[in-house]
């Protein structure tokens, strides 16, 4: 199956940051969640992706087609939506649902209607007059409302209450249901991801530090509790970070490396995460 994404060598570089040389695989049919920190890169890896912003170097292609030279085909099987929805004040849904039908040769109106209902979303109000979670709400529903191969959401959970992430989370799961669909999403509510994902990527000031499947991530690693004395024992290759306390030391291990008999407890994304961006810094 041809991989939804393939980012190799994407260089950006600004006055004070630097997306460095990144590499990012979201197989088809999958779920691929981008964690990282406020101004780790991740909007700005997914703004040249979908060419918002020229890259310096790298090559990527989407749907096995090279973005340099057929972005603007490419962007009608893209569903987008950003931190930021970006539908004008004054618009309601007649203006909204025009503007799209005029944009997307698959606009489905219906389906569109579908998800208005579904979000609980007013026809008659200004999108001045939402609240954020609506906004989200209906960035999300235009997404879903042309018959795109590929998602790609930046921030898109945010703003919606517990409920509604969970009602959208199974949105998403139904939407790749089919193998032709996938998505890529990126959060900074790393349980949502979790929950959602198929991959991860981890990013830390511009730099991916792994792009893994997530069941394999969760069975290779665990966290260790042990003493000062105890981590003497340890292979230092098996250390991907640690974490002290008055009570011993937590430490994110490999479980192919420790002893057996060595007290692990399993770790969560966030975790991993969380452990492996201390260590760097």
């Amino acid at each position: 199956m041809t991989n939804a994404i393939e980012i190799r060598g994407l260089v950006k570089e600004y006055k004070d940051f630097r997306l460095n040389s990144v590499d990012l695989t979201l197989p088809g049919g999958c779920i691929l969640g981008l964690i990282g920190e406020n101004g780790a890169g991740k909007s700005t890896l997914i703004k040249c992706l979908l060419g918002v912003i020229l890259k310096n170097e790298g090559s990527i292609k989407i749907l096995g087609r090279d973005a340099d030279t057929e972005l603007a085909d490419i962007k009608e099987d893209i569903g987008v939506v950003m931190d930021e929805v970006g539908i004008p004040d004054s618009f309601r849904y007649k203006h909204i649902n025009a503007v799209m039908k005029n944009t997307f040769r698959n606009w489905d109106e219906k389906l569109f209607e579908s998800y208005m209902d579904k979000f609980k979303l007013p026809r008659d109000k200004k999108f001045k007059e939402f609240s954020r979670g609506m906004k989200m709400k209906m960035g999300i529903a235009i997404a879903l409302s042309h018959n795109a191969k590929l998602l790609v959401l930046d921030e898109a959970t945010n703003g919606l209450d517990p409920v509604i992430r969970d009602e959208v989370t199974d949105i998403f799961y139904e939407f790749t249901r089919d193998e032709e669909h996938s998505i890529l999403i990126s959060s900074h509510i790393v349980s949502d991801l979790e929950k959602l994902c198929d991959y991860v990527s981890f990013i830390h000031k511009g730099q991916v530090l792994l792009n893994e499947e997530k069941d394999v991530l969760l069975e290779e690693y665990a966290i260790a509790h042990t003493t000062e004395e105890e981590l003497k024992e340890l292979d230092p290759s098996a250390i991907r970070g640690r974490k002290s306390g008055k009570y011993g030391v937590q430490v994110l291990v490999r479980r192919d490396a420790v002893p057996a008999g060595m007290k692990l407890s399993p770790v969560t994304i966030e975790e991993l995460f969380i452990f492996m961006i201390k260590e760097i810094d």
